[in-house]
């Protein structure tokens, strides 16, 4: 197969107005109507949002155009002509390409080996690579991307790595170009980049952008119309100008949304949690590396950072999950090991739910109870269960935490993303602790819930809890946060008072380029102020 030639840069004639028209698309599945009757039309040069609460079935509709799902019934029209996508492959061929939220790259290939895979072009019997690698040159000097065709995937920060992966659809000749989620792994100074080229290059070329995101803003930013699916329909589409968050989230949740979180000063009290040259061995580097800070009751310490920076090592040490060197104080005292971390008065939200957080086949009741399963009011002097003592507290955490369906007996695994997340919290709370740890207590959660949850956290502080948020989102770390401390390659590179920090000012820091600010060593509220800074987004 030899490589494309075509320029996707160059506008050419098209038969349509409309790049993608969806007509009736109705997607069933066994027990979920994921699509019901969705209708959408997306313009030749310009970028169409779509958004949705998790579970609204974006990204099955999105499958279903780019050919990995067929539709129970309705038809899919690319440039005025009715097509029939059977696979990946007959999508390609129609000119669309899917950029996933999870990157399928292969790490140890190179930038031109992963772009050319699976479309290598040929020179008799042998892969014309050197062919192929001037063509990738040649798109990357034509886009303006700062990669190398010959470094190693792996090797490179997840901003390029995306890179690459929008250099394959183009290679193959995209002229729709769908993105899940691209921006969330990225700092805003790369979120900026995308946006410049599917914007200013891309769509303006003639070509046709789909743009699903839940970070409101960027959809407000970047698109020029947006449509909104909840439960599986299409409850509208409206044009960008003019519409504002509160209007999306109360279209994408069908209720009035406060996304703004409202909280008073804090109140910093005594230091409830210290880390002093903490140290986490990873496989090639430290994951976590000469590490000190204070959290203080009564404020909320934020870690921002691009993922794989040594949070995640840096979570699991403080909550007993990961051993390390140096010195971990809660409320003056050390603590050692998941149980006798818990008994110093931490709280922990987990990064991962599924994994960490619940036993999926448990009920919401035994979920409620772990690791206090084996005390009273659960459990009686011979160590027998009190099924009812149980049940009470599942109704009543149920109901302050508003977890819906209200039920006791309901596997974990059957609820959606935010409610159980919802559980977590609950349980982590009726534990009366001093320190709460929450690393990504939103991720994957819908508009409503992470407004539920960014309450609890800010009540949570306000009842004089010490709280450690760790969060990829910047804007939830921004909104959140008294005090934010950045991670770069396992140090802390950085520290500013949240109401001066700026998206600029961070996402510099969260690149390893501090521009003189400097971490305060560990005590809390010293703060460097020698970087410039800037109107606040």
């Amino acid at each position: 197969m030899s490589a494309p030639t075509a320029d996707v840069l160059r506008e050419v004639r098209h038969q349509s107005d409309y790049a993608l028209e969806l007509r009736g698309i109705t997607k069933r599945f066994p027990l979920v109507l994921a699509n019901d009757d969705i209708s959408m039309q997306v313009r030749w040069g310009s970028v169409h949002a779509l958004c949705g609460e998790n579970g609204a079935g974006k990204s099955t509709l999105m499958k279903i155009v780019y050919g990995i799902q067929p539709p129970t019934s309705g038809e899919i029209v690319v440039d005025g002509e009715v097509v029939n996508l059977s696979d990946p492959s007959e999508a390609i061929k129609r000119g669309i390409g899917m950029v996933f939220q999870h990157f399928m790259l292969v790490e140890p290939l190179t930038v031109t080996e992963n772009v050319i895979l699976g479309m290598e072009p040929r020179a008799g019997t042998s892969i014309d690579y050197a062919g192929a690698r001037r063509r990738v040159a040649e798109l990357i000097k034509q886009f303006n991307f700062d990669l190398n065709p010959d470094a190693i995937v792996g090797e490179l920060p997840v901003g390029l790595q995306q890179k690459v992966e929008i250099l394959k659809t183009l290679y193959r000749g995209a002229r729709i170009l769908i993105l899940d989620e691209p921006t969330a792994v990225l700092t805003p100074s790369e979120t900026d980049e995308l946006f410049d080229f599917l914007v200013n290059q891309y769509a303006r070329s003639g070509n046709a952008v789909v743009f699903i995101s839940h970070k409101l803003h960027e959809v407000l930013h970047i698109s020029d119309t947006i449509s909104v699916i909840r439960d599986g329909k299409m409850i509208g589409t409206i044009p960008a100008q003019g519409a504002t968050t509160d209007t999306l989230a109360r279209m994408m949740v069908g209720r009035d949304v406060t996304l703004k979180v409202d909280k008073a000063p804090a109140r910093p009290g005594e230091v409830a949690l210290e880390l002093q040259h903490l140290v986490v061995r990873g496989e090639h580097r430290n994951a976590v590396d000469d590490v000190s800070f204070q959290v203080r009751a009564g404020e909320i310490v934020g870690i921002a950072g691009v993922e794989g920076n040594g949070q995640s090592e840096l979570v699991e040490a403080i909550t007993g999950l990961e051993a390390y060197t140096g010195t971990i104080l809660y409320q003056g005292q050390s603590a050692r090991g998941v149980l006798g971390v818990e008994a110093a008065g931490v709280a922990h939200v987990p990064e991962d739910r599924n994994e960490r957080g619940l036993v999926l086949d448990m009920t919401t009741a035994e979920n409620y109870i772990l690791g206090k399963h084996d005390n009273a009011p659960y459990a009686g002097r011979l160590g027998l269960l009190d099924l009812e003592a149980i049940d009470r507290n599942a109704r009543e955490l149920s109901e302050k935490y508003d977890v819906r369906p209200r039920s006791a007996s309901l596997q974990a695994s059957r609820y959606s993303g935010g409610n159980a997340q919802k559980i977590i919290v609950a349980r982590e709370m009726s534990k009366s602790p001093r320190i709460l740890v929450a690393s990504q207590p939103t991720r994957g959660v819908d508009i409503g819930a992470i407004e539920f949850i960014h309450a609890r956290i800010v009540e949570a502080r306000d009842q004089g809890l010490a709280v450690l948020l760790i969060s990829a989102d910047l804007g939830e770390v921004m909104n959140l946060a008294d005090r934010i401390l950045v991670m770069y390659e396992g140090k802390v590179v950085g520290e500013v008072e949240a109401a001066q920090a700026t998206e600029t000012q961070l996402g510099l820091l969260m690149t390893g380029s501090g521009g003189g600010v400097q971490p305060s060593g560990g005590r809390s509220g010293e703060v460097s102020a020698t970087q410039e800074s800037g109107e606040r987004n």
